[in-house]
């Protein structure tokens, strides 16, 4: 694999992995549009790990609050805290695509990777999320949430198995439709992403380890900084923008792409 092929993964998955535009629909694009060969399993967890490290690193007064909060579980206010608040806002939102995503790993979802699929699903889910974006109210914050709208936007989650979904903005669209601030939904979709990654990433690296395919090399560890780096830049852009602005832009974008590959699927 050349070292273009593996910035390039790198900087997409970066890129898009916390955007609400879909970095599977992206990874999956990449090699269609470019003829490059599939990556394999060992660069797809490296972009994992990468991006994963962008949203703990940006996110550590969350992370380390929610740390905090497991040293001691004895003490009063067990769960008025908002470190445990937060970590049981996170697992109880993170339950549904656990179960989902071991019973779609059992059914194989090679079926669903395809441009028409890609199309309708980033073309849809924009035009939801700029419904949501539209109707929903601007008050709300994640001190705020409840552990049943956790369930929803965890429940909402379970779609982003489908591609062309985006994790990041089906669950950005469920926070703004039980009416919490831009900023708060991109906030609480990141934290969410935390437990989906490391789950996603472990499913992966049990499969590397049955093919007895693991090992380090200067590839992983290009594929790895550029995610990283990417990915953190994408997160601080995308958190200073939703203070002031809309989900307007990935909207339009996702239409244009979502035109874009219909046309491409349908007339080929």
């Amino acid at each position: 694999m050349s070292e273009l092929q593996i910035a390039v993964l790198a900087l997409v998955q970066g890129l898009t992995e916390f955007l609400p535009i879909s970095s599977s629909a992206h990874l999956i694009l990449v090699p269609v549009f470019t003829g490059w060969p599939d990556q394999g399993l060992l660069i797809d967890i490296a972009v994992h790990v990468g991006s994963l490290g962008a949203v703990v690193m940006y996110f550590w007064h969350d992370v380390s609050a929610i740390l905090r909060s497991l040293t001691d579980w004895r003490s009063p206010g067990l769960l008025a805290q908002p470190g445990r608040h937060l970590l049981v806002l996170i697992v109880i939102g993170t339950i549904p695509i656990i179960f989902a995503g071991f019973a779609l790993k059992t059914i194989g979802t090679e079926g669903l990777r395809s441009a028409k699929v890609i199309g309708w699903t980033t073309l849809l889910f924009g035009l939801l999320l700029y419904a949501a974006d539209r109707i929903g109210k601007r008050r709300r914050t994640i001190a705020d949430m409840s552990y049943g709208a956790a369930l929803v936007i965890g429940l909402a989650q379970v779609l982003a198995l489908v591609p062309g979904t985006s994790r990041s903005g089906i669950t950005m669209t469920a926070a703004r439709l039980l009416g919490y601030r831009r900023d708060e939904s991109a906030r609480f979709s990141m934290l969410l992403s935390i437990p989906t990654i490391l789950a996603a990433g472990g499913l992966l690296a049990l499969d590397l380890i049955e093919a007895r395919q693991a090992e380090l090399g200067l590839d992983v560890l290009l594929a790895v900084l550029l995610s990283f780096l990417s990915a953190w830049l994408a997160i601080a852009w995308l958190m200073r923008w939703l203070q002031r602005a809309s989900f307007a832009p990935f909207v339009i974008y996702r239409v244009i792409l979502g035109v874009a590959l219909l046309a491409y699927a349908y007339g080929t």
